[in-house]
């Protein structure tokens, strides 16, 4: 809906307890959330939102789209944590969103040979362990990352500035209906919208979002991979630069990086292997999860304290919405916990496991 993004979805989610609680409220209720006025509250209950719901849903079933709710378990992982995680993700494909192992490799699209030399022989090295490669499948760097990983038969996914029925630029599509075998497309825009340049951005973020690593191979002073890297850096991920020549304008954006300590320098595919470890965790199980969250506490209790396993801290409003428990019933929760010295609060409405 117009005017209803990620922040008012969270506090209507949060407050209401679900989606369907949205819908079933009253407008004198609605009012009452932070963010939501008169005349949001009107448009969210009018009954032109959810005929217009039904048509997209209709659509999605009829391409094979499949609707990931931030809610959904199969929602990534990796994006749910992000303080502004799209709400809805579309996606259409065969990979794993919640792989081990993911690498964001993005750049400008007036690539060289150097820069096309330089991403088909880090995904040639990474191939041993088997990691989900993330990109925009815009021209340069993009669509040869893409392509590279499919010659390597690694599962590669091109996250979109458009509905997924849209393939942009058009010349790609032959790699993009590729990629849907072992890989696949991703976007928050619904089906039928087209490119625009504000969706762009958006887009960077999902990238960085999705990546444990992000790895800038040719960028200039200012364009969409240094955006993408600015991303990465704010979601604390590893960012990784390749150094160029210093008169090349598209080796301008990567010196800046490593200059600014925005990024690590790339030098050969160990730099990445080893800052994310991948080397130790090569052939090992993940560890099985601690008796204490799935044994002695109830499901909701082990569904909050998994999430400050993976944040040291939260605020109570930020919880909630992550563990979809109402801020009412996730206080009493809480304070339970802090009787059995397993968190504790903080000031500011947060808490923080002990």
């Amino acid at each position: 809906m117009p005017g209803v993004g990620g922040v008012l979805i969270r506090q209507l989610m949060s407050y209401c307890g679900s989606a369907s609680e949205v819908f079933r409220s009253s407008a004198a209720r609605l009012i009452k959330i932070p963010g939501i006025g008169e005349v949001t509250a009107r448009a969210i209950l009018h009954p032109d939102v959810l005929r217009e719901t039904e048509q997209v849903q209709q659509r999605c079933e009829k391409l094979g789209v499949q609707q990931l709710f931030y809610t959904d378990k199969r929602y990534p992982a990796r994006l749910k944590t992000l303080y502004d995680a799209p709400p809805m993700l579309y996606w259409q494909g065969a990979a794993d969103l919640n792989a081990a192992r993911t690498i964001g490799i993005v750049g400008t699209r007036q690539a060289t040979e150097y820069g096309r030399r330089i991403t088909e022989e880090l995904i040639q090295n990474l191939r041993p362990y088997s990691p989900l490669i993330i990109s925009g499948l815009a021209y340069g760097i993009d669509i040869m990352a893409h392509r590279a990983s499919l010659a390597n038969g690694l599962p590669t996914i091109g996250v979109m500035a458009s509905g997924v029925d849209i393939i942009y630029p058009h010349l790609h599509t032959k790699t993009a209906q590729e990629m849907l075998l072992l890989g696949g497309l991703l976007t928050e825009n619904r089906p039928g919208v087209k490119p625009d340049a504000r969706l762009f951005p958006a887009r960077n973020r999902i990238i960085a979002g999705l990546s444990d690593g992000v790895i800038i191979v040719e960028a200039a002073a200012k364009g969409g991979a240094l955006i993408t890297a600015e991303y990465a850096n704010n979601y604390h991920r590893e960012v990784f630069a390749v150094p160029g020549h210093l008169n090349q304008t598209f080796s301008q954006g990567c010196n800046k990086l490593i200059r600014e300590n925005k990024a690590q320098i790339y030098t050969k595919p160990d730099d990445i292997i080893e800052a994310l470890n991948w080397d130790q965790a090569a052939g090992k199980t993940a560890p099985a999860e601690k008796p204490l969250l799935t044994l002695e506490f109830t499901e909701e209790e082990s569904q909050v304290l998994a999430l400050f396993r993976q944040q040291a801290d939260w605020h109570i409003d930020e919880l909630s919405w992550r563990s979809q428990i109402p801020i009412g019933k996730l206080s009493s929760l809480l304070l339970n916990l802090e009787f059995k010295g397993i968190v504790r609060s903080l000031p500011g409405k947060k808490f923080q496991m002990n």
